[in-house]
């Protein structure tokens, strides 16, 4: 049945085939007895299969945004009380579905063109998964796992801090759990691919984070300035009050951007 659906490339479908892989992604979720698993991207169902061999207690809800797939999904698990297909796109969904529970857990092996929105939602969900794992581009995992450069560490994959990472670990602890390989996916993306699992730092934490992510908009706007420079080109204060600030938060003006760490940043919101 799934084999005369194909992947479509405006939905930037690629199907997860490895086994090994996709249990890998399961096994990342700590799956307790009956937890909730909201999965995104189902696709042909290959990891809502995993899920459900691993633990048959289970509450699984698959978004599916491909119309044709959600209805084969329908019928091939038609019998299975736990698993629930919604028709719909998980950017514009995601949010009154999660108000159901108290507590529940993401997963999906996404298209890569979502990445980023995606992730924004999920940090400002009011009511937030205790874990998420996902399927992304490997560059992008590396780039959401950088650490602050130093003169002796120079970050995660030598990148230090970033915009992205500065977004996403306000909210969360990532971790890459592995990488996959372009050859595990039907069609094959031109790139590899990374598990990546994101444990909430605080599931109380506020949805109205815009002055932090304007924040970080400025101070990364342009990596090879110094911070002071991104801080006071803002035009809110003048030069001596924006060292002053800077140096009150233990942050040194001429360091660049990469060598800020989230605390630091947090700290110039006060």
């Amino acid at each position: 049945m799934f084999k005369k659906i194909r992947a479509k490339k405006s939905l930037g479908q690629n199907f997860l085939m490895n086994k090994s892989k996709l249990r890998k992604i399961v096994d990342a979720l700590d799956l307790k007895k009956r937890d909730v698993v909201i999965e995104i991207g189902p696709g042909h169902g290959e990891l809502t299969e995993e899920l459900r061999i691993k633990n048959k207690e289970l509450r699984i809800i698959t978004i599916e945004k491909d119309g044709e797939l959600a209805e084969a999904l329908k019928k091939k698990f038609f019998q299975d009380k736990n698993i629930e297909v919604i028709e719909g796109d998980a950017l514009k969904v995601l949010k009154s579905y999660t108000l159901n529970f108290k507590s529940y857990k993401i997963a999906g092996n996404i298209p890569y063109y979502i990445t980023g929105y995606l992730l924004r939602i999920i940090g400002e969900l009011e009511r937030k998964p205790e874990l998420t794992v996902l399927t992304i581009q490997k560059e992008v995992a590396q780039r959401i796992c950088a650490q602050p450069s130093t003169r002796r560490r120079q970050g995660y994959g030598g990148r230090g801090m970033n915009l992205l990472a500065a977004s996403v670990q306000f909210w969360a602890e990532p971790k890459i759990i592995g990488y996959i390989s372009k050859k595990d996916f039907r069609p094959a993306p031109k790139v590899d691919s990374a598990i990546i699992r994101l444990r909430i730092k605080n599931r109380d934490l506020g949805t109205k984070n815009d002055d932090y992510y304007k924040l970080i908009k400025v101070l990364f706007k342009q990596p090879r300035k110094t911070i002071f420079n991104n801080f006071c080109g803002a035009g809110k204060s003048n030069a001596d009050k924006c060292r002053s600030i800077l140096l009150k938060a233990s942050i040194n003006p001429s360091d660049r951007p990469q060598n800020l760490n989230i605390e630091q940043i947090k700290s110039l919101l006060i």
